[in-house]
């Protein structure tokens, strides 16, 4: 059985995960948050002292990563790293750039690889990332790329974390969009990039609400059945 695939890559900051998390809730399929894992790598890979540099240690701890993804009692998001809760820490701005470094390493990727794969069960899966279209998903019957003004994303950045109770600054975390931009975009593995068929969306100026309803119309385009 072919399990239908909505691919949703994009830039930090471009909204991919708000977008795939409301895509899944509403077609009640599952979601993969390939992001997480790179962030979880990094954040078990400082726990343990490994270095930036050391891709071999760093592949090691994802191979053999120990996660549990999980709902709270007020239905938040719950994740917890060789049995310590990490959800704060995973979404902290520094933890995403820790991310971004972990993330050109293609050891590292390679051991991802079949662990993300195994996401795509009936009845369906949103899969959110970077390379879901391009290398994770090759053949997912629908493939967004989402994107946004580097200003935009931002200011959204920034709202998310103040949100979330966590320190931010605007100016710091436009010049940090850019340098992961850059990184992302460059790395020799899997770089930042659409897919030759995926469907750009460019969200400056849309509502959440905007492009989801956008990306709801794409696939029941691409999957009558739904």
């Amino acid at each position: 059985m072919t399990v239908p695939i909505i691919a949703v890559d994009g830039p930090s900051g471009s909204g991919k995960g708000t977008i795939s998390r409301l895509l899944a809730e509403r077609l009640g399929w599952h979601l993969l948050d390939s992001g997480a894992l790179y962030r979880l790598v990094a954040l078990a890979g400082a726990a343990h002292g490994t270095a930036d540099t050391d891709e071999a240690g760093h592949a090691a701890i994802a191979a053999a990563l120990d996660v549990r993804f999980e709902v709270d009692a007020a239905g938040g998001e719950r994740v917890l790293l060789d049995g310590r809760e990490v959800t704060r820490e995973l979404r902290a701005e520094a933890t995403g750039n820790m991310a971004s470094r972990v993330a050109v390493m293609p050891a590292v990727r390679a051991a991802l690889l079949e662990r993300q794969r195994a996401f795509a069960v009936p009845p369906g899966l949103v899969a959110d990332g970077r390379d879901m279209g391009t290398v994770v998903f090759p053949a997912a019957g629908l493939k967004v790329f989402l994107t946004a003004s580097a200003e935009e994303r931002a200011r959204r950045r920034y709202n998310q974390l103040k949100e979330k109770g966590l320190a931010a600054n605007l100016a710091g975390l436009s010049q940090e969009i850019h340098e992961r931009d850059r990184r992302d975009s460059a790395r020799s593995v899997a770089p930042l990039r659409p897919a030759t068929d995926a469907v750009i969306i460019d969200s400056t100026g849309m509502t959440v609400e905007q492009v989801v309803a956008q990306v709801l119309a794409l696939a029941r385009e691409a999957f009558p059945a739904i």
